[in-house]
Formats: structure tokens, sequence, C-alpha cells
């Protein structure tokens, strides 16, 4: 879909089950540090489209928490299989946002199928989780899935230099029947992290460089929302 008349596809968010269309005012283009190629673009999100995402989540909430832990625990399981199933397309995105090898990239869709299939219970709530783009998939997978089993929503924000799996697992896992609002996404930098905490999450999880999780920490320190620097 063509936010724009000019420059490459854009990744819209997903909010509340469905993709959720946006245009702001500033786009980054997604580059392929390999080839020099532009395949897509993400729109840099603000304080709206982040507190779209967090009421959904507030709203869904309830209702994940309130499944029970087998029931979660099952839904992940099926998001393990999908996975799995299409791991060749997620390869496919991993190569064309990061420009890693085919081996690296099955690497990483084999460690984010195993994390799904993990049995880490974390804390409960509202989340926010960035993720940089050392390890898009299993990064997210591995910061994810102990909120998930324990009754979270999430808001994840990736980086704008590696969105696409992030955007296709909330897709996969809508297929895979998820409550809607339980997985959500925006794009964006620091404008977007500030908007996450200003809707008020329960906490903001960055996982990934820890020389760049300390610049993230320091931006929410400023609006007093609890941090956590995932391992």
């Amino acid at each position: 879909m063509e936010f724009a008349p000019e420059g490459p596809m854009a990744i819209p968010l997903w909010i509340n089950g469905r993709a959720y269309l946006t245009v702001g005012e500033r786009f980054f283009d997604v580059v392929n540090p390999t080839t020099g190629e532009a395949r897509h673009r993400v729109p840099m999100c603000g304080a709206e489209e982040a507190a779209s995402a967090v009421d959904a989540a507030r709203a869904a909430q309830g209702e994940w928490a309130a499944m029970g832990l087998a029931a979660r625990q099952l839904c992940l399981v099926r998001l393990a299989d999908g996975l799995a199933r299409y791991a060749g397309h997620f390869a496919k995105l991993l190569m064309q946002d990061s420009g890693c090898a085919e081996a690296q990239a099955d690497a990483e869709i084999a460690e984010a199928v195993a994390g799904l299939r993990a049995m880490s219970v974390g804390e409960t709530g509202v989340l926010a989780l960035v993720v940089d783009a050392g390890r898009p998939l299993a990064g997210l997978v591995a910061a994810a899935v102990p909120a998930l089993l324990a009754g979270a929503a999430l808001i994840v924000k990736p980086s704008p230099k590696a969105p696409s799996v992030a955007f296709a697992l909330c897709e996969l896992a809508t297929r895979c029947e998820w409550p809607a609002g339980v997985l959500n996404l925006v794009h964006g930098d620091g404008p977007a992290i500030e908007g996450l905490c200003v809707a008020g999450v329960d906490r903001l999880v960055f996982t990934g460089d820890p020389a760049l999780g300390g610049q993230v920490g320091a931006l929410v320190a400023k609006h007093g929302t609890p941090f956590v620097m995932a391992a």
C-alpha cells in the first residue's frame, strides 16, 4: 500500500488486530545495507498513533489475562507452528531488511520458533517493547513471550531499520486467532517512544544494544515510566 506518490511501499502499523493506516510527516526508508536498495518505508509515528495502540492493548489485556495460562500458551504454540510454516517468507524479510546471509536468517527464525514454545512467565500489564535491528525477530520473541504468558498485552516498536518481521509476526498472530489488541505495532523513533510513555504504558522494555538502550532509558526516565533492559 502506497502512502505517498513516490518512494517504496510503506509498511503500516498494526493496531487492534489489523493494519492501521497513517500518513505522518516523516517516513524512514528501509535500506538493505548489502545492496543499498530501499524496498520499504515506514511512517514515523508520534503521540496520536502511540495512544491508539496503547488504548487497544489496554482494552484487550483483561480478556487475554482471563483466558488463563494454558490458553495463552496454546496461542503461542500456534504462532510458533505458523512461523515454522512460513519460515522461508520470514527469512526473506530478514535478509531484505538487514542484508544478512540466508543461514543467519534461518538460524534466527529457528531461535524465534523455539522461543515461542518456551515456558518462562514474567509480569503482566500493558507493555511497550522497543527492539533494535540486531535481532529483530528473535530479540522480540525473547522479550515478549514471558510477558505474554503472564497475561500482558504489548505494543512493539521495532527498529525502523528492520521492521518487516515484526509486522509480519503481528499479522500472523491475528491469522492464528489471537484476540485483537494483544499484539500491536507502531513505527518511529524518539517521538513514538515518548508517545507510548505519555499514553500510559505500565513499563517499557528495551532489547538490543546496551548503548542504544541507555539512550532509550534516558528518554523514558523523563516521563517516569518504569524501564527494563531485557537480557
